[in-house]
């Protein structure tokens, strides 16, 4: 990860906020024989105590599950939009073009939940990402012996933020004029690169 200062956002609500809009993550870990496990999971992110803790469930059996029992320490990467900057848009055009991208980093030690927990974990998710209380969709509109033969198949858990990093690299580097013209060629592009110019927009105050 880049640890360079002018790519780094100094509110850490916003890198918060990031991570919610962007909830489906990648867990990486790894196994017995030190070969690495990942997988993406919709994550439920949870500030309690003054404290960040990232929820989730997995399949039981699988090589992830198997590798958190063995290892508990645990990364989750959040990604959002990315897009090619060519250094043709650059007021001097004889550098390295580059990629624009947000991404966030957390990682803690990763702890599995009981029964109970788990079924709470799956009517938070499943209400978090519904947003329809009426949907027939809803945990609660599932019968008892459906949610207990799914539950026998997979197992809550919950990880509790150590570290977390960042790098929302938007051409905050870039002199005034090349930032416009990177900006009004993104918009130009594909949703990805709308995305990051929209991005870059808030933060042209800044340069």
């Amino acid at each position: 990860m880049y640890h360079l200062p002018h790519y780094k956002e100094k509110d850490q609500a916003v890198v918060i906020d990031f991570m919610k809009q962007h909830p489906f993550a990648m867990l990486i870990g790894v196994d017995a024989g030190g070969q690495p496990v990942a997988t993406q999971l919709p994550f439920l992110i949870k500030e309690k105590e003054g404290a960040l803790y990232l929820q989730a469930h997995i399949m039981r059996q699988t090589d992830h599950c198997k590798a958190f029992e063995t290892h508990q320490q645990a990364l989750v990467l959040f990604t959002g939009p990315h897009t090619y900057v060519s250094a043709s848009w650059y007021e001097n055009p004889q550098q390295a073009s580059t990629w624009n991208y947000m991404t966030v980093h957390a990682r803690g030690t990763l702890a599995f939940l009981d029964h109970e927990q788990l079924l709470q974990v799956l009517e938070e998710t499943t209400t978090h990402f519904e947003q329809d209380a009426q949907s027939p969709a809803q945990y609660k509109e599932l019968s008892p012996e459906y949610v207990e033969r799914m539950a026998k198949a997979i197992v809550a858990f919950e990880i509790k933020v150590d570290a977390l990093e960042h790098v929302f690299k938007l051409s905050q580097n870039r002199d005034r004029r090349s930032y416009e013209q990177i900006m009004e060629r993104l918009n130009e592009q594909d949703a990805d690169a709308k995305a990051i110019a929209a991005e870059m927009q808030k933060r042209k105050g800044r340069l």
